[in-house]
């Protein structure tokens, strides 16, 4: 039986890096696209574990799915299971657990620093990473705290970049799943929505150098987020 649940909402936000480390560490998983209505029916007390992906929708928007989805996400809280949200994931966590969406007056896109909140205590998501570090970024909306998070990563274009809520929920506004497929992907077909004149957004030839390079430490900082969220799920 499938323990792992992932959920998705377009083609073009996969699960990426995630994947890739839930088949080497040999985990079945199930990928729901969520916008097509895969969630519908769905046993909410099958899985362990659960992520949901980007997309380029707004948790704000009147669509009847992502209240299906909040719906769900509510439930998985209930019974109290590891959740990692990626962007919109995490902004859909956010707002399952009371937290506001909004949207900012700019575009944060490229790799960009974020670095650790220093008025939160230490926490296990980020015991793998130094005090600053690059992350993937695409994103017009953000997340405020739901009521009892601890802020985790933060930066000058977005002050909430992640929050932990309990022991088990991690809500990150990058996109740490990301590899050079999935890069690619997004700046051969969104390239037209971007405007590098803003100082909150990189070029496409600035995401692009060195790419693989900015890709493999990525992954580092992806594998240790799903290693603590699988520990959590099958300790």
């Amino acid at each position: 039986m499938t323990h792992i649940l992932i959920l998705t909402h377009t083609d073009y936000c996969t699960p990426g890096h995630l994947g890739k480390v839930l088949d080497e560490a040999q985990h079945d998983f199930s990928v729901l696209r969520v916008d097509l209505g895969e969630l519908d029916g769905f046993d909410l007390d099958r899985p362990k574990a659960v992520a949901i992906m980007g997309g380029p929708m707004s948790v704000n928007d009147t669509l009847p799915w992502l209240d299906t989805e909040i719906a769900a996400l509510r439930h998985f809280i209930r019974r109290d299971i590891p959740m990692i949200g990626h962007c919109l994931g995490g902004q859909l966590l956010a707002k399952a657990l009371g937290a506001e969406i909004s949207r900012m007056s700019y575009t944060e896109s490229g790799w960009q620093s974020v670095h650790q909140a220093t008025e939160s205590a230490p926490s296990p998501w980020l015991a793998h990473l130094p005090a600053q570090f690059p992350i993937f970024q695409w994103h017009g909306d953000t997340f405020a705290l739901p009521v009892g998070a601890q802020r985790l990563l933060s930066n000058s274009w977005c002050e909430n970049q992640a929050f932990a809520w309990g022991d088990k929920i991690l809500a990150v506004q990058g996109h740490p799943e990301m590899n050079e497929e999935l890069v690619r992907l997004w700046l051969n077909d969104w390239s037209h929505l971007l405007d590098d004149s803003q100082p909150s957004q990189q070029s496409k030839a600035q995401m692009l150098e060195e790419l693989p390079g900015k890709v493999a430490a990525l992954n580092q900082v992806a594998e240790g987020f799903y290693r603590h969220w699988l520990q959590l799920a099958f300790a």
